[in-house]
């Protein structure tokens, strides 16, 4: 670096003397070092031309200059004269100005006074030498007298420093100055033109100007160049060059165009040449000619002197350029290897089984295969050491280093890729070990196993079987762990703890089955060795089968359920004992055969399930690291357009969280179940929460595929799929996770179908119906955030329960009038979604775009708080329609659902909601009686109250009922109805009206139905469940069409007031909405004000009916902390 440095200075040092002798040579042709004084500046003096310098020459070479007649001779102002014939004596070169001037003062038409003033004049002003003075004397008679006269008087007067000759005409003047020197004027032929003249001088002076000045700029311009700072990073360098080119650029552009106008002048003096070869220059052309040329080869000069300092300054600056994207480029390198090398770092595991290495070692390659092209470019990148060393680059000293750094970094890499690669093959090469061991010890317990008991009894038989053992024992040459202690030398670098105890397992079980054929032999020889003679096999008879304890019943189911695998290792086999033995397992064998088939298909689901586990694990890493990751990696932004900057987490959503959860958990989870198939459905329920995940992920899906549809084109996403080598683009890679949670229920349906009597099959059942209502809650959820015009928070009313379309009618009461709204014929088409608090009312809009974007969206029309809503089960009519009411059908929908079963469905879901309302109503009513109690510490009259012991078992029994109403409510067509306070108890204040529901937001909660025996603890165990008359206004909580008189109806909301009562639980009541009286059952009933200060319950309908009773009143206000409302409007 310093060595350029100094270069640099030298080389600056040179321009600037080369161009210093250039500005120099410069004024020394246009003499301007001896008088600066320019054409350009007096060009006004001059164009009066009482002076001029025609070009002619004396008999020696003298100079001369003519002051041609001019009347205003003595008017010029002295400095503007001295200006002249100093400009005048200064053109002619040095030597012919030492010759010395010829004056030639042509003052013909002059008078004598004026041409002795015009002598002295120009003798006291001249500024050169003079040689001679030829002076045409005036032509007139009289003046040329006097002239003569006076001359001869004034001589002494008029003496110069050179003689003065008195002419009289212009042949006398060709007699001192040569004819062809001499202009027209004075009778000569030499062409002169003073115009030309005056304009060609402006043109050289200004020529030779611009030679000087372009010096000059060039001077400052390499200053400018060599004191520049170098930038530091690639960018401003790039900047500085491509600046100090466009600089240069322009400089020579200028010289350019300097060199062009010598060459017109040069061309503009030699063109009378050019045009006549005889013409002759006369010596004034001659002197400009030269003038102009030496002018040229100093601007050549200037231009030479310029091209080879910016020769070594472009070769810095490029150089630096270079230096700085060999810098940029490490620096990327650097940070790529050092991604490579914490990746390589992650592969630690050496594998637990066979087919885990083999995924390792294909992970390990595709990551060496992903790496190989990071590694390639640092080794291109540090191999281009020696191209900097070859070119002189003035900063090698700083490049070898990092060079030779990223050498150390890609061999280290390589190596350690190596090593990882070794380990793996060496627990491959293990696992191989224990799997031969494995299936050499599983075909040994299958030759036992397969042995037949009763040919063995033979001789023969015996002999065979140990040929076929001792056949089997040569081939575990191969295929047997010999040594343990030898294995554990060898393999001592990758056994971890659990890799070590499956060496254990696995030699453990190859002793034990070397132990069970030594047995065998054992017991094989004695049977070949005991006959020594040919003994004829004969059959028991029957009476003796018969008489064997054997044959007891309870013995036979005994030996039928054993296995043929204990029938082995007995050490005699008798005759007797392989014929009972061979006749139980024909029996059992059918049993035996099924649930082994069983047995197969359950471990075919499961391996099914863990090998497309592994494959799904594996195509997410791959989709992370082959395209997530490639988003953050410095060598691909230049592929990625502005656009898809920063949108990583849109396009790829949460698949990093699924990928974590499914390679550290679920997939090593399922790996402990390989062994017990039908149990899989556990390790679904302990991680059921996490796959909630799923949820967020499909949520995304609609933006993901919307960024895919813009940038699916862009080349960062083909050159990813060009290096994952894959047929199928990113999108396809996107789809796999919606694919794989519905892929879940399809195994666990298989796997439920062959494990019906297996220990797991209620875990089984259970992990499908959870991943069913993940499922669900999925695709609800994709619903739910296409709702528009919500203004609140969907996540604030509770979970998502149902959706679906159905067809909506309203039937809308407004105050005590009832209205039809709009009188609807034709129903809506709207989209319901029921949440724990509320049901919303949505439109469904049309289905627009591709893929995820063609699902509908839903605009919010309306919604319903649950507090406040009850359903009637059945509308006349129709079995698809039910019921939604509102404020004690203040509003009522009736909805009709596409099928009976989805209305069922809906139906049930709703009574779940309003149940689990209603509980929380109790629970807090029972809450606040009871405060009450405690707050009240008087003692019953014994009259008014049983004995406590039959109270608890009342209660007890009450409270088991209640449960299981509320756990299943078979059979309800209605499942609104209000809570009602049990005799004795009462409400701490009255009950609401209706217009004090809808003055204050009431709302209506779930009551499951009351059998007849709720209804008679309820109403104090008399009466067998009928209300008592209680004078009061009433409100009907079922429509009741079937009084005595058909002109008489009443509707479910309607305020009614008691007159008396009758037989069989009717009562006379009168109808305030339409003034009518009629007959009504008094469970239809339910009390709002009376005169009895506690309000009377309320018994349903049977249990078994179909359609049972709904309430809408407020009565449980207090029990639900709602505040009370004043019914000073409604005399009871």
């Amino acid at each position: 670096m310093r060595c350029w440095l100094k270069i640099e200075e030298m080389a600056l040092e040179e321009l600037m003397q080369r161009l210093n002798a250039v500005s120099r040579c410069a004024d020394e042709i246009m003499h301007q070092d001896i008088i600066p004084l320019y054409a350009a500046d007096i060009q006004d003096q001059l164009k009066k031309q009482f002076a001029y310098l025609s070009g002619g020459r004396g008999g020696d070479g003298c100079p001369v200059i003519t002051f041609p007649d001019y009347p205003a001779f003595s008017e010029i102002p002295e400095k503007e004269f001295q200006n002249v014939l100093t400009y005048l004596t200064s053109i002619p070169s040095l030597r012919d100005a030492g010759i010395g001037f010829i004056l030639v003062i042509d003052r013909r038409q002059d008078k004598w006074t004026s041409v002795k003033a015009s002598i002295l004049r120009i003798a006291a002003s001249f500024p050169g030498n003079l040689q001679l003075v030829l002076v045409l004397r005036p032509t007139g008679f009289f003046h040329r007298a006097l002239s003569d006269i006076a001359f001869r008087f004034n001589k002494d007067e008029l003496k110069m420093k050179v003689p003065i000759i008195m002419l009289g005409s212009v042949s006398e003047l060709q007699g001192y100055i040569d004819k062809t020197q001499l202009t027209e004027d004075l009778g000569g032929t030499l062409d002169y033109c003073h115009n030309r003249w005056l304009s060609r001088r402006t043109a050289i002076e200004g020529f030779a100007q611009k030679v000087k000045q372009t010096a000059q700029i060039l001077q400052s311009f390499g200053t400018e160049l060599a004191e520049t700072e170098l930038p530091n990073d690639v960018q401003s360098t790039s900047s500085l060059l491509a600046t100090h080119t466009e600089k240069k650029d322009k400089m020579k552009e200028d010289i350019r165009v300097a060199v062009e106008q010598g060459d017109d002048i040069l061309g503009s003096i030699t063109k009378p040449v050019t045009e006549n070869p005889e013409y002759k220059l006369n010596q004034d052309q001659l002197d400009n000619q030269t003038t102009v040329e030496r002018l040229l080869a100093q601007l050549h000069e200037t231009e030479t002197a310029f091209d080879e300092f910016w020769i070594k300054h472009q070769q810095k600056l490029e150089q630096c350029l270079r230096l700085r994207n060999f810098e940029h480029d490490f620096r990327e390198v650097k940070a790529a290897l050092d991604i490579v090398s914490e990746r390589l770092s992650a592969f630690t595991d050496v594998g637990n089984s066979r087919s885990h290495v083999e995924h390792i070692l294909k992970d390990l390659a595709s990551f060496e295969e992903k790496s190989h092209e990071t590694v390639a470019k640092a080794r291109m990148l540090a191999s281009e050491r020696d191209a900097f060393i070859q070119s002189n680059h003035y900063a090698v000293d700083s490049i070898i280093p990092k060079c030779s750094e990223l050498h150390h970094l890609c061999d280290a890499l390589t190596t350690e890729t190596e090593r990882r690669r070794n380990l793996l093959n060496k627990s491959l090469e293990l696992h191989d070990l224990l799997e031969k061991s494995m299936k050499w010890c599983d075909e040994g317990i299958y030759l036992l196993a397969s042995q037949p008991v009763d040919k063995c009894q033979s001789q023969d038989g015996a002999e065979s079987a140990l040929q076929e053992i001792e056949k089997f024992l040569d081939t575990g040459a191969g295929n047997k762990i010999k040594e343990l202690n030898k294995i554990y030398r060898e393999y001592a670098h990758i056994l971890s703890e659990d890799l070590k105890e499956h060496v254990q397992k696995v030699f453990q079980k190859q002793e034990s089955m070397e132990e069970m054929f030594q047995k065998r032999q054992v017991s094989l020889k004695k049977l070949a060795a005991k006959q020594t003679r040919p003994v004829q096999p004969v059959a028991p008879r029957p009476e003796a089968f018969v008489k064997s304890p054997c044959t007891s019943p309870g013995l036979q189911r005994e030996n039928a359920s054993s296995s043929e695998s204990s029938a082995l290792r007995r050490g005699n086999y008798r005759k007797g004992k392989s014929e009972m033995t061979e006749f139980h397992q024909s029996r059992g064998g059918s049993t035996m055969d099924d649930e082994e088939n069983l047995a197969v298909l359950r471990q075919h689901v499961m391996n099914e399930l863990i090998e497309t586990e592994r494959a799904y694990v594996e195509e997410l890493l791959c989709v992370l690291e082959g395209y997530a990751a490639e988003m953050d990696n410095p060598l691909m932004a230049h592929l990625i357009s502005p656009e898809l900057q920063n949108k990583k987490d849109i396009l790829f959503g949460n698949m990093e969280e699924i990928y974590h959860f499914h390679n550290r958990i679920f997939l090593r989870e399922l790996e402990t179940y390989v062994e017990y198939p039908e149990l899989v459905g556990r390790c679904f329920l302990d991680q059921m929460e996490d796959f909630q995940i799923y949820e967020k992920y499909c949520q995304n899906k609609p933006r993901s595929e919307s960024l895919w549809r813009q940038f699916s084109d862009s080349v960062f996403f083909q050159e990813c799929q060009r290096k994952l080598d894959h047929k199928l683009s990113l999108d396809s890679y996107l789809l796999k996770p919606v694919q794989r949670i519905t892929k879940y229920q399809l195994l666990l349906k298989e796997m439920l179908k062959y494990s019906k009597n297996c220990e797991g099959a209620e875990d089984l059942q259970e992990a499908l119906t959870s991943i069913l209502g993940i499922l669900k809650a999925v695709n609800d959820s994709m619903h739910q955030i296409a709702i528009t015009g919500y203004d609140g928070n969907l996540n604030e009313l509770g979970k998502l329960l149902m959706q679906g379309s159905f067809n909506v009618w309203t039937d809308h009461k407004k105050g005590h009038a009832k209205v039809k709204d709009l009188a609807r014929f034709k129903p809506m088409q709207r989209h319901l979604f029921l949440h724990e608090k509320a049901v919303l009312f949505c439109k469904k809009r049309e289905e627009n775009g591709e893929g995820y974007e063609k699902a509908p969206s839903y605009s919010y029309k309306h919604s319903l708080n649950m507090a406040a809503v009850g359903i009637t089960e059945n509308v006349k009519g129709d079995a698809k329609k039910f019921e939604i009411w509102y404020n004690a059908r203040e509003e009522v929908y009736i909805i009709q659902a596409p099928t009976p079963e989805v209305k069922a469905t809906w139906v049930n879901e709703i009574r779940k909601v309003l149940t689990s309302q209603l509980q929380a109503c109790r629970e807090a009513s029972q809450h606040r009686t009871l405060e009450q109690t405690q707050s009240l510490p008087l003692p019953l009259p014994a009259s008014s109250c049983a004995s406590p012991s039959r109270n608890h078992i009342r209660n007890t029994k009450k409270t088991e009922e209640k449960k299981a109403d509320l756990s299943s409510l078979e059979g309800c067509g209605t499942t609104v109805a209000p809570k009602y306070p049990e005799k004795g108890k009462g409400w701490a204040k009255p009950s609401h009206s209706l217009d004090a529901s809808e003055e204050n937001d009431g709302w209506s909660s779930a009551e499951e139905p009351l059998n007849s025996s709720d209804a008679e603890e309820e109403g104090g165990g008399g009466g067998g469940g009928e209300m008592k008359l209680t004078p009061g206004k009433y409100t009907v909580v079922t429509d009741y069409d079937k009084g005595v008189s058909e002109e008489f109806t009443v509707k479910s909301g309607d305020l009614v007031q008691l007159i008396r009562e009758g037989e069989d639980g009717l009562w006379f009541v009168k109808n305030l909405s339409s003034g009518r009286e009629g007959w009504i059952p008094a469970n239809n009933l339910l009390m709002l004000i009376g005169n009895s200060k506690s309000a009377q319950s309320l018994s349903s309908s049977e249990s078994g009916t179909a359609s049972s009773n709904l309430s809408t009143s407020s009565s449980c206000s207090d029990s639900c902390n709602v505040s009370s409302t004043s019914f000073s409007d409604i005399k009871g």
